[in-house]
């Protein structure tokens, strides 16, 4: 049994109890890891707490170096890395693979901010007089990460973190422990003890963190229900919370659009890790002149890719992460059909698979906003597509929504894509290349999706306290000082 990573050693949990983490393309258990306690969410808070005293004052490039070395570790465990990360979490290998590189970039990029970041320059407003920002790390991090990117979102926020200056303290999902507990081993253990920290465990542990006095800061990314309920725990303590939440992204394809190549970034936006990922595309909309013949193409298409376990190279889509999460598919597809949409490829479990989490990539026709899976996160393998009789009608489709994570537009008219980006309310716009991210750009919501920014200089500010510093060395009685009446 795997055991929790608490001030650079390895202990087992307060509690005797385990969790089995499962394949979700087998359901076969592939390890054990500790059921943690609050107990133990406390214990790692206290190392990480202690840590941070002198981590804070590590100069920039010490910790550069530190997050390099990092990133080389990775490289050097790449294939096992990428291997045990498909095997628990399901994903076909090359989208591991390329989660694995994204962690490599990602401590590079803020190892290198570390060295330089620190604040700013101001003019004042007298000769004698010095003003500047200066910008302080805050103290540990809660890092609670999602299933469907265990690492991705994990170094999204564990590295500026890291190179802000504060500690950390990483609990991953329940059913994805395991690739973040084998970072801990080969990859953070060069690391001060006490500023990288996992524990493993539910629910009550999350919340045994966010309500941690010590702990000043959450990052989460997850669902907005947990969202929200991380919000009300914080407000009690004034914590800062960073919080990326749900998306029901929408994907308009333009009358000037190419169908065939317009089909292919939908099924890659939709369909990429199963459906799972928050900037799925989950709501798609299609001229009504060019609708019948955009369906059909998309259904050739998807009826075409292979559904198995992630690690078969001939594998497009593998296993949903949980049962629980392909249950809600289900009940969105039957919500759908109930009220008069009409499935025209996929809507249910593969006939060739009696155990794991496999869901056949759905394609939905007849669909409009009163339906689940036009308003409520589905985060699976479904395409809803709907027609539209303008562009002024495709724009407030996309708005007609709680979440505005991002968006994608499929044109080359450089009027539509203008009024797009302008008009649309979403964190992230993609024109042409959906899903693509970039170290520099900042990623988050707008409305129910949540109050975070991640990458770029944005994902540094995230964790850092702005402090300004008003220095007169002129120190002769100002003339506005008391009394007045002199």
């Amino acid at each position: 049994m795997k055991g929790m990573y608490i001030n650079g050693r390895w202990v087992g949990g307060t509690s005797t109890a385990a969790a089995e983490i499962l394949n979700p393309a087998t359901e076969e258990v592939l390890d054990v890891v500790p059921a943690g306690t609050p107990a133990d969410a406390d214990k790692a808070v206290n190392a990480a707490r202690i840590a941070y005293d002198n981590w804070r004052w590590v100069p920039g490039l010490e910790k550069a170096e530190l997050m390099h070395e990092a990133a080389r570790k990775i490289r050097e465990n790449y294939n096992e890395i990428a291997r045990l990360l498909t095997l628990e979490e399901g994903k076909p290998l090359p989208e591991n693979e390329e989660e694995v590189e994204w962690v490599i970039g990602t401590l590079d990029y803020y190892a290198e901010m570390s060295r330089t970041y620190r604040g700013r320059l101001l003019a004042p407003a007298e000769r004698s007089q010095f003003n500047f920002v200066i910008k302080e790390s805050i103290g540990p991090v809660a890092c609670i990460v999602p299933f469907n990117y265990p690492l991705l979102l994990m170094i999204w926020k564990v590295a500026p973190a890291l190179a802000a200056g504060n500690t950390v303290v990483v609990k991953p999902a329940e059913q994805t422990p395991l690739t973040m507990l084998l970072l801990a081993e080969r990859v953070f253990s060069h690391f001060p003890p006490g500023v990288v920290n996992v524990i493993t465990g539910g629910g009550d542990v999350g919340e045994a963190l966010v309500k941690h006095p010590e702990v000043p800061i959450i990052a989460f990314t997850g669902s907005t229900h947990v969202g929200k309920r991380i919000a009300r725990l914080a407000a009690d303590r004034m914590k800062r919370i960073h919080l990326e939440l749900g998306g029901k992204d929408a994907f308009v394809i333009a009358p000037d659009a190419d169908l065939e190549t317009a089909v292919e970034a939908v099924a890659y936006a939709a369909l990429i890790n199963a459906g799972q990922v928050c900037t799925s595309t989950e709501r798609v909309y299609v001229p009504e002149s060019k609708l019948p013949v955009f369906t059909e193409a998309m259904v050739g298409f998807v009826s075409k890719l292979k559904i198995g376990p992630g690690l078969d190279p001939e594998t497009d889509l593998g296993p949903m992460a949980d049962s629980r999460y392909r249950d809600k598919v289900e009940r969105h597809v039957s919500d759908s059909v109930a009220k008069g949409g009409q499935i025209v490829t996929g809507g249910k479990r593969p006939d060739d698979f009696t155990r794991g989490f496999f869901y056949e990539p759905t394609i939905l026709i007849n669909v409009n906003h009163n339906m689940k899976c036009m308003r409520e996160e589905t985060f699976g393998p479904t395409i809803p597509i709907m027609g539209y009789r303008s562009f002024d009608e495709a724009i407030d489709l996309v708005n007609d929504s709680d979440y505005g994570l991002g968006a994608c537009l499929r044109s080359n008219d450089a009027k539509l894509a203008k009024r797009f980006f302008e008009e649309v309310r979403a964190g992230t716009i993609w024109i042409n290349d959906p899903l693509t991210d970039n170290y520099g750009g900042p990623f988050g919501g707008m409305k129910m999706s949540g109050n975070a920014r991640e990458l770029g200089e944005e994902g540094l500010e995230s964790f850092l306290e702005t402090k300004h510093v008003h220095w007169d060395f002129d120190e002769r009685p100002k003339e506005f000082w008391y009394p007045y009446g002199e």
